[in-house]
């Protein structure tokens, strides 16, 4: 993709964020121990001393804005919203690349801007056997950015055995950018998903962190 793609794709995934209706395990930090129910890893990279936010509702399930087989909590102030893929002119040159990464499609958006939040995104791996670290590796490395400093945990996300995955990424656009992201993938019902967040240039850790956290520690089976 040249730069003038890069550029219309990163402008269109802007457009529908306001629309929007390998890694070594051994590098883990102390405290983040396999299976643990609530890992404590302070700081870099994993902040577990951020705490989750208020819930304000849930979301998930058939009929419900995040149709995906789990239910999660929403963090006060937060909105889920489906998304689908833009219309128009946009359609043919950006539609697959904002619904698309890394053999998973975005089922919905969780908006937290009038909160104050960023952005939690929940994607279904295309492929059902795909593991959830199987499903991390290739989300991460599916945005055309580059990656680094990836590191995994196993851990319990309510009533889910999960991994989670966190990373640098630089965006090929803006080189001295490196943003800090984080994500979490669980199986129910024949799929693989992945939650994920990243800071970015107008939100930090302590903006999206807490609603994340939120989410996926009370991840429960839904319909």
């Amino acid at each position: 993709m040249d730069t003038r793609t890069l550029v219309a794709v990163s402008a269109a995934a802007l457009t529908l964020g306001l629309l929007a209706g390998c890694g070594d395990d051994a590098k883990a930090p102390a405290g983040a121990a396999a299976g643990s129910a609530a890992p404590q890893a302070t700081g870099e990279p994993w902040y577990d001393e951020v705490a989750p936010a208020s819930s304000g509702g849930t979301t998930g399930g058939t009929g419900s804005p995040c149709p995906v087989p789990v239910s999660f909590p929403l963090a006060d102030g937060w909105t889920a919203k489906a998304i689908e893929a833009p219309k128009g002119e946009l359609a043919e040159l950006v539609g697959e690349a904002l619904t698309k990464r890394g053999g998973t499609t975005v089922r919905c958006e969780v908006d937290g801007r009038s909160a104050g939040g960023g952005f939690l995104r929940i994607w279904a791996a295309d492929s059902p056997p795909v593991t959830p670290r199987g499903a991390l590796e290739s989300f991460a490395a599916g945005a055309g950015e580059t990656v680094a400093g990836q590191q995994f945990r196993d851990l319990r996300a309510g009533g889910f055995d999960a991994t989670e995955m966190t990373w640098l990424a630089t965006n090929p656009l803006a080189e001295e950018e490196e943003s800090r992201n984080w994500a979490l993938a669980v199986q129910s019902a024949g799929q693989t998903l992945v939650f994920a967040v990243n800071e970015g240039l107008i939100t930090e850790r302590t903006d999206v962190l807490p609603a994340y956290r939120l989410a996926v520690r009370g991840l429960a089976k839904s319909e």
